[in-house]
């Protein structure tokens, strides 16, 4: 049956004929092959609507949603917080880049006798010149901001993760239930498979060909636990949980929208996180430059005070001037390196603006090239299977096909539903790549479909 059309991809809301190819495949089998009390089946998970014997209700367990990871992640992440104890110490930098240097109170005293003894005290202020102090506070300021543009690249990084991590969650809970249902498959295949050959209809051969496909299958199994174990980990560690704690996850793995159109992009790039850090440290490296050149300015030193002349029986009135004569040190090598970091500042810049416009480039055709693939897979691929599938069963059951032919389509379904799960796991990891490098809400943007269907259960092919 066709899956429709979307513009949206979302998975194909049809259940795999597996119910009514294996009833049939059942019904048959006694009167194809042999005739005996038992009735061997190819067998799957039990269909949507049949159940067994209710069991005793219990609280749902609470599930861990897409937007509650990401606050877990914000809030418990530790390289969020070292950026924002960053963002703290520039704000001591700033305060103490503004504050005027400290007057200075000196006493000297000539002579050790009483009656010759002069005694002079002075306060000397020093006073900078060059606009020192405001090209400080200017510098201080633009790595204030370079700091809290960090801040915010931190956690569009955070939200990139913390949402790939979960849709990589989401996708190795579905490889697992997928190979769960094909090793069901599999080990059904095995029990038809030896009531044949012990009723003496078929050949050993057919057994071993089917034991052969259980261990493969097995393997499989294996490997997707192993992935599950994993992305629980990963996941668990972002949010600062153990795998045993972290809860189950709620939502579907749906393929995202289109990516921006390239005029959408050119627009997020000139404020991505990367983009905006360049452009402050150029112009925190300028400021530093105008910081090194006031420093070839000298400062002037003022002072009054006043001196007590015993033999003389007077006081005096002190008043001077100290001036520093920039003969050999004008800062002229400081000033050299501040010049030559604010260049080596915009190469930087205009190299990071080039990786940025192909990492984007090649995210959005990625995003692309997946949704193209999940297109493909619910138009095509997975109800082409679907039907092979259901065809090899009937004509299994009417004589028309051997056993192998069953097996082969059955695995020609599982690996197409594969492969429709790797589609939909490659674009939202390509989604969220986009995301934490335009630091834009673009997958909001571009949605994610919900859908009360999980992926790949046998209710992702109904018919």
């Amino acid at each position: 049956m066709k899956c429709p059309r979307s513009v949206r991809p979302t998975a194909c809301t049809q259940t795999l004929p597996f119910v009514p190819g294996l009833v049939a495949l059942a019904i048959a089998l006694p009167t194809f092959a042999w005739a005996q009390t038992s009735t061997p089946q190819l067998g799957l998970p039990s269909a949507p609507g049949v159940t067994s014997a209710p069991a005793p209700s219990t609280a749902p367990a609470p599930k861990l949603t897409l937007d509650q990871a990401i606050e877990l992640a914000l809030n418990r992440h530790p390289d969020l917080s070292v950026a924002r104890r960053e963002v703290e110490a520039a704000l001591g930098a700033t305060q103490q880049a503004g504050v005027l240097p400290n007057p200075s109170l000196s006493m000297s005293v000539e002579d050790t006798r009483k009656a010759t003894r002069t005694t002079a005290y002075q306060l000397s202020q020093l006073i900078e010149l060059g606009g020192k102090r405001s090209s400080r506070v200017k510098a201080a300021q633009l790595m204030e901001d370079l700091n809290r543009a960090q801040v915010q690249g931190r956690i569009v990084q955070i939200r990139a993760s913390a949402r790939t991590g979960f849709w990589d969650l989401l996708t190795a809970q579905s490889r697992m239930e997928l190979a769960r249902q094909s090793e069901e498959l599999a080990q059904a295949a095995v029990d038809a498979a030896s009531k044949r050959v012990a009723a003496g209809k078929v050949s050993p051969v057919e057994e071993t060909r089917a034991r052969l496909a259980l261990s493969g299958v097995g393997l499989e199994t294996a490997q997707a636990q192993q992935d599950l174990t994993a992305a629980k980990s990963r996941l668990g560690a972002m949010l600062g949980m153990t795998p045993d704690q972290l809860p189950q996850p709620a939502g579907e793995l749906r393929a995202p929208g289109q990516a921006p159109t390239p005029g959408e992009l050119t627009r997020y790039m000139e404020t991505a996180p990367e983009t905006v850090q360049s452009e402050l440290e150029v112009k925190r490296r300028d400021a530093l430059v105008e910081v090194e050149r006031s420093r070839a300015v000298p400062d002037v030193t003022i002072g009054v005070g006043m001196q007590r002349n015993n033999e003389m029986g007077r006081n005096q009135t002190l008043l001077g001037v100290s001036i520093p004569l920039p003969v050999f040190d004008r800062n002229q090598g400081n000033l050299r390196e501040a010049i030559a970091r604010a260049d080596q500042a915009r190469d930087d810049a205009r190299s990071r603006q080039m990786r940025l416009t192909t990492d984007v480039q090649v995210a959005a055709s990625q995003l692309e090239t997946a949704r193209r693939q999940v297109l493909l897979a619910e138009e095509k691929l997975l109800p082409d299977a679907s039907r092979t599938y259901e065809a090899a069963t009937q004509g299994f059951a009417l004589g028309k096909f051997g056993f192998l032919d069953v097996l082969d389509a059955q695995r020609t379904l599982f690996q197409a539903r594969s492969q429709h799960l790797k589609a939909l796991s490659d674009a939202q990891k390509a989604a969220a790549d986009l995301e934490a490098l335009l630091g834009a809400p673009v997958s909001a943007q571009m949605g994610v479909a919900n859908s009360t269907a999980p992926v790949n259960s046998p209710r992702a092919m109904q018919k």
